[in-house]
């Protein structure tokens, strides 16, 4: 498993890293995309003095697999996540070979399965599919801190 990381120009190294990890094409994936996650956190926290809740590496860590899972489970080909730092958030972005958008089904408490996307949506800063010419890219981007916009109840908005 190798990493892409930004080059070390002096642009790069104003704005944050940016990390790139190819996933096994195999399920193992999804263990794999966690674990990636909660490093690059670690990273951030230990390497750069990046403020990173222990809140903040648990919804990474579930956003990753979600997405990883949607890709894995209805995109065939390689796979790949991107990893950066923005705005005191995460930003976790996962490319596939498919050009469709995915869609969150109306919530539906009988329905057992397929909510991913719904879990995703509901604890994201921001969320974002970008179709590219090769498939798309699912983007989600989580708060690094606690007491921010995704730590309030629903309701209190």
């Amino acid at each position: 498993m190798q990493s892409v990381d930004s080059d070390g120009d002096e642009e790069s190294r104003v704005r944050p890293a940016t990390t790139v990890f190819p996933l096994d094409e195999d399920d193992s994936c999804i263990a794999q995309a966690r674990h990636l996650a909660a490093d690059f956190l670690d990273r951030a926290r230990t390497d750069q003095g990046v403020t990173v809740s222990a809140r903040a590496v648990d919804l990474t860590r579930l956003v990753v697999s979600e997405l990883v899972t949607n890709a894995r489970k209805y995109a065939p080909g390689p796979l790949w996540m991107e990893l950066g730092l923005a705005g005191g958030t995460v930003e976790v972005t996962v490319r596939d070979s498919v050009r469709l958008h995915p869609a969150a089904r109306p919530g539906d408490p009988g329905r057992v399965g397929q909510h991913g996307l719904e879990i995703v949506m509901a604890v994201a800063e921001s969320f974002q599919v970008r179709l590219e010419p090769s498939g798309k890219s699912v983007t989600a981007r989580i708060a690094l801190a606690d007491g921010t916009v995704a730590d309030v109840p629903p309701g209190g908005r």
